[in-house]
């Protein structure tokens, strides 16, 4: 009875200690599966501007407002350019009035030509005053239509959907040609920058699925979009002598479904899986 129960126990630590090595060999081999990588979020930013100066006349959004891609977000002061607009449209109907009498006398000549009633040169001098009106009516037209986009270029619009992050200027402000008055952070796309270790850049190849977690808590998925073919030392922000020495690789990985909660900058966990 007594060698039964030493059989016993030695077949169940059998057990334990086979259970154990598959344990760790299996946790082994998953971990070799997985790479862990540490990044920051990357957020594209658009400078809001106006193509053409002037004074402020309105701001319709606020810092932290959203803005859907298309809504109007300031204006400046049109007066000016309609103006601008009044007077190449009156020099426009100058030229052509200008243009049909010559095209008049052009074809009165041309119907008397042949009887001798006009010399050559007379018509020659028409047909030179028609040619040049013709170019001046397309030059008229030309100054219209920029005239006209000029005071098109008095409203600015948002060209994607974003987060209001800094408004820059205010109503009365008179600005210069592409002076910004909005910094627009955009909605998407959101991209995860992050940097894999020259021993590990075989493991990633591009499309790979990713999980992204936040400090907070929260996840999400997304993919490998991005490997830089240039090794880069540890960023500055890495202050120990052996990182900062370390080859690294640049990545970027794309949210699948971005939202707000992710800011500019905000630390995440990446976890790959190969």
């Amino acid at each position: 009875m007594k060698y039964l129960k030493i059989g016993i126990v030695v077949v169940v630590l059998a057990c334990l200690i086979e259970a154990g090595v598959y344990f760790f060999v299996h946790t082994k081999q998953n971990g070799q599966q997985e790479l862990t990588l540490y990044g920051n979020v990357d957020i594209r930013q658009v400078d809001i501007a106006f193509r053409v100066q002037g004074k402020v006349e309105k701001l319709f959004f606020e810092e932290g407002d959203m803005v859907k891609e298309g809504s109007l977000m300031a204006t400046l002061d049109r007066v000016p350019y309609e103006n601008l607009v009044m007077v190449a449209a009156a020099h426009l109907q100058s030229v052509k009035a200008k243009w049909e009498n010559a095209a008049s006398q052009l074809q009165n000549r041309l119907g008397v030509i042949e009887s001798g009633a006009i010399s050559e040169e007379n018509l020659d001098d028409v047909q030179a005053d028609f040619k040049s009106l013709t170019a001046d009516v397309a030059a008229a037209e030309v100054e219209l239509a920029l005239a006209s986009d000029s005071l098109s270029y008095t409203e600015v619009y948002a060209p994607n959907d974003g987060v209001l992050l800094t408004r820059i200027r205010e109503v009365g402000s008179v600005l210069n040609i592409a002076e910004p008055v909005y910094v627009l952070s955009l909605l998407s796309p959101v991209w995860i920058r992050a940097y894999v270790d020259e021993v590990d850049l075989g493991r990633v190849n591009y499309g790979m699925k990713a999980e992204v977690f936040t400090d907070g808590g929260k996840s999400y998925t997304g993919k490998v979009g991005f490997i830089s073919p240039v090794a880069e030392f540890t960023p500055k922000t890495v202050q120990t002598t052996q990182l900062r020495t370390a080859l690294v690789y640049r990545m970027r990985i794309y949210i699948d479904s971005p939202d707000v909660s992710l800011k500019q900058g905000m630390p995440v966990t990446v976890k790959i899986r190969g």
